[in-house]
């Protein structure tokens, strides 16, 4: 069964003019090749669209079924040019975004909130991963791009590219009442030493438990691995259970959780970074968009 949309916008003007000659003359045509046109709808349908008389015309029950949705349809492919243009041109479509726990609390929000404000059209699907699973999700091309810790490895550096977008210094979050941090804004290390420390597992961010360990090194301190964790917030709510202490983004400081403190360091830390990691070979226009959001920036 083909159904024209010609033939629906024929329907339409016969069933608001309730006769075949005016509808003719509104869309400038002769009777016949009209009725014709709506002969061959009701064929296709298999069902009569209008009661004929040879004074009237009026929909039957299938007709009058049938004229919202014929409308509903045209006023769709109406639709189709400007559909196609906004989504060649990036500003509707699907983005498919991964991140890693500590870009919620810096990067996030704020580019989310900009970029839905000039792109309301464009659906963004989120994801909360680590940096190895995103690498692995990139390569595979199952998402368009990932907020993650940097660096790329060899391997996967011949097929993405990736954009430095924050750089923050390490910071120590402390159990509330650990004397040696109270009443003081800057920390040393050795204050701290004895306590476990909870870290990202290596195999999940390499370079950022290394330069967490090597914060310590440098300050020719040896510290006592307590407790790893792969999110963010769990490594928070550890030490919130006096479970430990750990080195944090300084974003992380806006995560508010009872019974943790957080202070700057003394001590010489590697900035933590976060960047924006996509597959070179991807054309999508709604990643073109987003990158050039985030260039102008």
């Amino acid at each position: 069964m083909n159904i024209e949309l010609r033939q629906l916008r024929y329907f339409i003007a016969v069933a608001e003019e309730n006769h075949f000659g005016r509808a003719a003359a509104r869309l400038h045509m002769t009777q016949p090749p009209l009725s014709q046109t709506i002969q061959a709808l009701e064929a296709a349908l298999g069902v009569p669209l209008f009661a004929r008389t040879k004074r009237s015309v009026a929909l039957t029950p299938a007709g009058a079924a049938l004229l919202p949705e014929a409308r509903r349809i045209l006023q769709q492919a109406a639709a189709l040019p400007d559909l196609a243009r906004r989504a060649a041109s990036g500003e509707s479509g699907l983005l498919s975004l991964s991140f890693v726990s500590t870009a919620d609390y810096s990067l996030l929000p704020p580019l989310l909130r900009e970029f839905r404000e000039h792109h309301p059209q464009v659906q963004i699907n989120l994801r909360e991963a680590t940096t190895d699973i995103q690498l692995d999700d990139l390569l595979q091309d199952r998402i368009d791009a990932g907020l993650l810790i940097p660096p790329l490895p060899e391997k996967a550096k011949s097929e993405l590219d990736y954009m430095t977008l924050l750089s923050e210094p390490l910071i120590l979050a402390a159990p509330h009442g650990v004397k040696a941090v109270q009443d003081r804004k800057a920390v040393e290390l050795k204050m701290v030493a004895d306590m476990p420390l909870i870290i990202f597992p290596r195999r999940i961010a390499p370079a950022f438990h290394d330069s967490i360990l090597g914060c310590f090194r440098d300050a020719g301190l040896t510290p006592r691995i307590g407790q790893e964790a792969i999110q963010m917030q769990t490594i928070v709510g550890l030490v919130s259970a006096d479970m430990g202490i750990a080195l944090v983004p300084q974003s992380v400081s806006n995560l508010k959780r009872p019974g943790v403190e957080y202070r700057k360091l003394n001590n010489k830390t590697l900035p933590f970074e976060t960047g924006l990691a996509w597959r070179r070979d991807n054309a999508s226009p709604v990643l073109r968009t987003f990158l050039e959001l985030l260039r102008r920036k």
